[in-house]
């Protein structure tokens, strides 16, 4: 399964990449998992981090891991929680977006996330980990990627094992239609002479299992 629930230290993770819970300026290395993880990783880090010029709410700009025991550190800035009406969930949704963008283009085959945005920022721990989870789902279903959401708090991580039941069954059967299809696209693609035997192995697809979005207003009226 590409897709993990781990509760552990982010910065002891021997990954090709870790994300960081960053800020605007990147330039801080202050509290929570940003201090961490320059703790961890050294003066070189937050040196390099300087020459970057900040990073916007949503985006991800990535640098080498130096101390730690992976290749990057990928910096993403997380919404502060207004309340949900603001936008919250499509800007955290795009934290991980950008992230695994970042990860997929230098060649990332695993990536470790903390649960961005649930701390000082304020999200609520299980919206934050209802976005995490449909934004690192909808990417696996197109991308091969071993990715680790690393959860430190006993809560969020028991919060998170109850949803992780749900992602699992729809990323198998999404990926097993998906396989499906193109197994019958190949079939029909065969020479004729090789298409009865094809035929008689044709292989009918998995249904896809509808599976809950998440949605600020709906757990902002629900809080």
């Amino acid at each position: 399964m590409p897709l993990q629930i781990v509760r552990n230290d982010i910065t002891h993770m021997q990954v090709d990449a870790i994300v960081n819970a960053a800020n605007a300026s990147l330039s801080d290395g202050g509290g929570g998992v940003d201090g961490c993880i320059h703790r961890a990783a050294g003066p070189e880090l937050l040196a390099e981090c300087k020459a970057l010029g900040g990073c916007a709410t949503g985006h991800a700009k990535l640098t080498k891991g130096y101390a730690l025991p992976c290749r990057y550190v990928i910096h993403t800035v997380g919404p502060q929680w207004c309340g949900g009406a603001h936008g919250e969930c499509e800007q955290l949704a795009a934290c991980y977006r950008s992230s695994l963008a970042l990860a997929l283009e230098h060649a990332c085959e695993s990536v470790a996330f903390p649960l961005i945005a649930s701390g000082v920022y304020g999200f609520p721990k299980d919206l934050a980990l209802r976005t995490a989870i449909d934004a690192i789902g909808d990417f696996l279903l197109a991308h091969d990627m071993t990715v680790y959401l690393v959860i430190f708090d006993r809560k969020a991580y028991q919060i998170g094992s109850k949803l992780f039941a749900d992602i699992t069954a729809y990323i198998d059967d999404s990926y097993a239609a998906e396989r499906a299809d193109e197994r019958g696209a190949r079939q029909r693609r065969v020479p004729l002479e090789c298409s009865t035997q094809a035929r008689s192995k044709t292989h009918s697809s998995s249904s896809t299992r509808a599976f809950p979005r998440c949605s600020c207003a709906r757990s902002t009226s629900a809080a």
